[in-house]
């Protein structure tokens, strides 16, 4: 088992967290939304196949008021209308910076997302997808444990 990487330096964890405060911040002062910001979360944290970020996004998602059926379609969003324009541009965002380097069609999802939000909402949402693939392999690679919940997303053990 590795040493999990926040325990093992917590002074850099706290730096991460403050970073990830201070965008989470910036992002609702740049228009981007909390339920915005939580699309970009959980779709980036399934690219990443990481298991401890989509558990606890998936939860704070249903508290921002994203329906289960928006995140049970979170994976074809391209496929359905279930999504507005405003969370397409933002999921686009997420699939582009998640799958770097940037090709053809990522770079013109970004074109078609910042024309949708603007600069400043558009960055933003590109801050919000840095910083979730951080968290994503912090998690990842300390092998962070999903602990069982029930219904109401309490812990079960």
């Amino acid at each position: 088992m590795r040493p999990f990487m926040d325990k093992a330096a917590p002074e850099v964890w706290s730096a991460a967290l403050k970073f990830s405060s201070a965008v989470r911040e910036a992002a609702v002062q740049r228009g981007l939304t909390v339920r915005e910001s939580e699309l970009i979360k959980v779709r980036a944290s399934q690219l990443n196949g990481c298991a401890f970020c989509l558990d606890l996004h998936s939860r704070e998602a249903r508290q921002s008021g994203i329906r289960q059926q928006m995140l049970d379609l979170l994976p074809a969003w391209r496929d359905t209308e279930a999504f507005d324009d405003r969370e397409k541009a933002v999921l686009a965002v997420a699939e582009a910076v998640t799958a770097l380097p940037l090709g053809e069609e990522s770079r013109a999802d970004l074109a078609g997302s910042r024309a949708v939000l603007g600069d400043d909402t558009f960055v933003a949402a590109e801050w919000v997808a840095v910083t979730i693939n951080t968290f994503n392999r912090i998690s990842i690679l300390s092998g962070h444990p999903v602990r069982p919940r029930d219904a109401e997303g309490q812990l079960t053990r």
